[in-house]
């Protein structure tokens, strides 16, 4: 995890910290990012822990690297080069955040949409503006903001540029917290303590259910089954009810 040109990888117990670190270009999505965030990606397979995704120098990511997008044709398109990637992100096993400060454009954008949670400091500002370059917004913004915002916002980001500042993007939903600047990243681990604190099987199983399309009940079923017949349940609940005894007879 310390080879990397583009980012910088923290691991720990619970977690993995990713900051974008391309400072010449204000950590531009290109080539190279995307396939060492591919790794970041299979390490999280293959070992399941919770994702924080940040930026370097008080910017995100401020789009896709346009030199490398003016090159790719209709081949290249249709791989998918980005969307693979954001959608790898979006189905990895635990929770994601994004811990948003300064620009979230385009591809940037899009990645963070594409994180379970994001938290934003108070001079985040997402957009895509995507069209002005002759192009669409096609690594999931066009059906994965409409769900995170609503249809009228989406398009007023997607068609009319519109661009969310921090105090937008919190009234509509798309950032659970504006923060400072300084304590962006302390919220963002003080969020994943927080969800670390919950039993990892459960967090999964809730993800896997609300990332499904069309959740059937039958999936609510069948995950809970397999949560019933776990330790993890048995241990918490008889911690919770001793707890519950203890306090009722003091």
């Amino acid at each position: 995890m310390s080879d990397f040109e583009t980012l910088d990888v923290e691991e720990r117990a619970d977690r993995v910290v990713v900051t974008l670190r391309r400072p010449e270009a204000r950590n531009a999505i290109n080539a190279k990012m995307i396939g060492e965030l591919h790794q970041v990606c299979e390490l999280l397979e293959r070992r399941p822990r919770l994702l924080l995704l940040t930026g370097h120098g008080g910017v995100f990511a401020g789009g896709a690297d346009i030199a490398e997008l003016r090159e790719r044709g209709r081949d290249e398109a249709l791989q998918g080069i980005n969307s693979r990637l954001f959608e790898r992100v979006r189905r990895l096993p635990m929770p994601s955040v994004a811990a948003v400060d300064g620009w979230a454009l385009g591809g940037g954008a899009e990645l963070a949409y594409a994180c379970d949670l994001r938290i934003a400091g108070p001079d985040a500002v997402f957009g895509n503006p995507e069209p002005v370059l002759g192009i669409l917004a096609a690594a999931g913004a066009c059906w994965r903001l409409p769900e995170l915002v609503g249809e009228s916002v989406a398009k007023q980001v997607l068609l009319a540029g519109r661009r969310l500042d921090a105090q937008a993007s919190l009234a509509c939903g798309l950032v659970l917290d504006v923060v400072s600047a300084g304590q962006l990243l302390e919220a963002a681990h003080a969020l994943l303590d927080r969800m670390a604190r919950s039993s990892a099987a459960a967090l999964r199983l809730t993800k896997l259910v609300v990332d499904h399309p069309g959740a059937h009940p039958v999936a609510d079923d069948l995950a809970q089954a397999v949560l019933f017949e776990g330790p993890d349940k048995q241990d918490r609940m008889s911690r919770f009810l001793a707890k519950s005894t203890r306090g009722s007879t003091t």
